[in-house]
């Protein structure tokens, strides 16, 4: 059965085009929440003599990012209100950290995809969102992100109009239809001035929905990933022997279960060498224990003495997956040189690094008219297309859509040693 958390904090991200007011929306969530510290109070209170709070210097901490005046890197927030717990992404929107906002994306339960209302041209039929909007909501939906929250950024400099408002959210509608995105929400807001952060606003009597915490309380995390035994999928980080005393045997092998569950005397598979043996000790972080479920840290040891190695896999017997050598994924391009199906790359999966090879790029997704284009065969930066690859050995992989922890691969350049892509298994 999947394993649901709803009371697990829950991991969102904010994403969006550059200036659309992420930073600020952070900003101004954990000012109205009062999840700010007193330093960070004195902070706000400081800019707020000059005019407008800057909410926005609560992420953008690094100082590039101050000279710059927009985001460049993931930075994370952690705050909590009566009801839960949350860690937040903000992500780049800047088209150049497009890959930035793909790793704070590859982790999140929700994001918060905000749209600069006073930036659109609302002579155009169909009204035509930004670019920036449309490649980041491909790029959610190539991740699987199950829950979207469009939250319409700056409609106090459109007088709070709800013929507005209507035009943005029919134009996204068309956008999730093409993309297939299933669970989304739309709030206007004024990040600026919190309407609708975290209380209502007396401007917007004609919007009846929830605002964007109270959105943000009544979404579930951890959904989807089975903790049924069958499913048990266990990456090897480090293996653990003992410290050369011939009378200590001691073999453990340690990391994190991606899916699954395990107990003593269970029947386990070693991948790719296909070997088989039982459970004879789990160690958690506490000690000994009967049983381990996804998301545990543990130590194994295994009654058979095993060659097993870090970038092996332990599965359950039952688990129908094997070792693959034949990928199809969708690739997000992070390189500025394009795509050569002609160079090596290597293909980090898990806790195991193969060399790769792209047999041949199936097609290339335009964000822009929203269809494919099968006569490309290469990527460009921050280019989303789907690709076959042959691995020189074989990885215990799942398609991302079933487990993204096991589903999800970057690629490295063997010559450069830069991560060039991120990949979404298909199959």
């Amino acid at each position: 059965m999947p394993n649901l958390n709803q009371h697990a904090p829950l991991r969102f991200i904010t994403a969006g085009s550059v200036d659309d007011g992420k930073s600020t929306l952070i900003g101004r969530l954990l000012y109205d929440s009062k999840a700010l510290l007193g330093d960070q109070l004195r902070q706000i209170e400081a800019s707020e003599a000059d005019g407008n709070p800057d909410f926005s210097a609560l992420t953008d901490g690094l100082e590039a990012e101050r000279e710059q005046g927009i985001t460049i890197d993931v930075a994370y927030r952690y705050f909590s209100t009566a009801r839960r717990k949350y860690i937040i992404a903000d992500t780049p929107g800047h088209e150049q950290y497009t890959r930035n906002m793909v790793t704070g994306a590859s982790t999140a339960h929700a994001a918060v995809l905000l749209l600069d209302a006073s930036q659109l041209d609302y002579s155009q039929t169909p009204l035509q969102l930004l670019p920036q909007t449309k490649r980041h909501s491909a790029i959610l939906r190539h991740l699987r992100c199950p829950h979207i929250i469009v939250a319409i950024n700056k409609i106090d400099l459109l007088d709070y109009d709800e013929g507005k408002y209507r035009a943005i959210t029919a134009a996204y509608d068309t956008l999730a239809a093409q993309l297939g995105l299933n669970d989304v929400h739309y709030i206007p807001i004024s990040a600026l001035h919190g309407d609708n952060i975290v209380h209502k606003s007396e401007h917007t009597p004609w919007y009846t929905g929830d605002t964007l915490l109270a959105t943000l309380e009544a979404l579930p995390a951890g959904e989807g990933v089975s903790d049924a035994p069958a499913a048990f999928h266990f990456p090897v980080q480090n293996v653990l022997r003992a410290d050369g005393d011939k009378q200590d045997d001691f073999r453990g092998y340690q990391g994190r279960i991606e899916a699954g569950s395990v107990r003593v005397d269970d029947r386990v598979r070693v991948e790719p060498a296909g070997q088989e043996s039982s459970v004879r000790e789990i160690i958690g972080v506490n000690g000994t224990v009967e049983t381990a479920s996804v998301g545990e840290n543990i130590t194994l040891r295994l009654a058979d003495d095993i060659d097993i190695s870090r970038g092996d896999t332990l599965l359950a017997a039952a688990n129908p997956h094997n070792g693959q050598r034949e990928l199809r994924a969708t690739l997000c391009w992070f390189d500025q040189r394009p795509l050569n199906p002609a160079r090596k790359y290597l293909l980090k999966h898990t806790t195991r690094t193969v060399a790769a090879k792209i047999r041949r790029v199936e097609h290339v997704w335009d964000v822009h008219t929203l269809s494919n284009y099968a006569d490309r065969d290469t990527l460009a930066m921050n280019d989303l297309g789907e690709v076959s690859l042959v691995l020189q050995q074989p990885v215990a992989a799942t398609a991302y859509a079933e487990n993204p922890a096991t589903g999800a691969f970057i690629l490295i350049d063997d010559a450069s040693n830069q991560t060039v892509a991120a990949g979404m298994i298909l199959a």
